[in-house]
């Protein structure tokens, strides 16, 4: 994931890296890893709508759900909500089990014409919006630029729906950055899949587990499957619109799925049409892309 020889926040002769912009007020003071960095945002968040970590944990209990089914997940061991809020802390209101862990691995996808694409033999799935690299007014100080909750996504969601000519409530799936649990709930809030403020309520509802109205994250994501830097999300709404995700259903290998989501079985979304990668870099900064069947 390009960190084999440099995790973050680690320390040793690998950890040195140059210091500019907003790590010049972080960095000498000891606030230099992803945690930290985020950890504002999502204490704001709690402070202005009430979000609970036993809610945020809602996040991290369905992906681990989704792992399980997956035979290439990294962590296939089911976690609970007591599980997630009884990991020690690593940052507050961060606990260990809110947090992904980094690994090594590697991705790949092919983008082409839809014309070259319709003569290739896997059945393609279609672009239908791509917003990249859309920021806050800042991305160096962007605590005074906008709501210290807002997230790019609140700036991305009118660009990346605009192209596609849709909104949140034509989305079947949706694969989300989660490098930790709170960056889920708050992309989902900021692309509109449920109000301002109520992203706790909504992850914690069920909804976003297999069987639910809208899964996410359905090969366990970056908590669970992974870290990837966004990319194995896509590979994964990519198979799901396809209907070839590989799980453990005894058919699997012939695109026959059972659509129960029973503990060792399938993690195949039964008709899929559509599915939107939410991703992020940190919170100034994000993209984010809408695939079709």
């Amino acid at each position: 994931n390009g960190y084999s020889e440099f995790r973050i926040g680690g320390t040793g002769a690998r950890a040195a890296q140059p210091v500019r912009g907003l790590d010049l007020a972080q960095v000498p003071f000891g606030m230099r890893s992803a945690g930290q960095n985020f950890a504002p945002t999502f204490l704001r968040h709690m402070y202005e709508y009430g979000t609970t970590s036993e809610q945020v944990a809602h996040v991290k209990a369905a992906h681990s759900k989704h792992a399980s089914q997956n035979p290439k997940a990294l962590l296939k061991e089911r976690v609970t909500v007591a599980d997630v809020v009884g990991s020690r802390w690593i940052v507050t209101p961060l606990h260990l089990l809110d947090c992904c862990l980094e690994t090594d691995n590697a991705t790949c996808v092919i983008v082409t014409s839809a014309e070259r694409a319709r003569a290739c033999r896997p059945r393609p799935v279609h672009i239908m919006g791509v917003a990249g690299r859309v920021s806050k007014p800042r991305l160096d100080f962007h605590w005074a630029h906008g709501p210290i909750t807002r997230v790019a996504g609140y700036y991305a969601k009118d660009i990346v729906f605009g192209q596609a000519g849709i909104g949140p409530d034509d989305v079947d799936l949706t694969g989300s950055y989660d490098a930790f649990t709170f960056t889920t709930m708050l992309q989902l809030e900021e692309y509109g899949f449920c109000k301002k403020g109520e992203g706790g309520q909504y992850v914690g509802s069920g909804v976003i587990e297999l069987g639910g109205r809208r899964p996410n994250n359905t090969s366990g994501g970056h908590l669970c499957e992974g870290y990837t830097h966004g990319m194995s999300m896509v590979i994964e709404n990519v198979r799901q619109l396809r209907g070839t995700v590989d799980d453990y259903c005894p058919k699997a290998a012939e695109g026959v799925h059972t659509y129960d989501y029973a503990p060792g079985g399938c993690r195949q979304v039964k008709d899929a049409e559509i599915a939107m990668n939410l991703g992020w870099a940190m919170p100034p900064l994000g993209s984010a892309l809408i695939l079709r069947r």
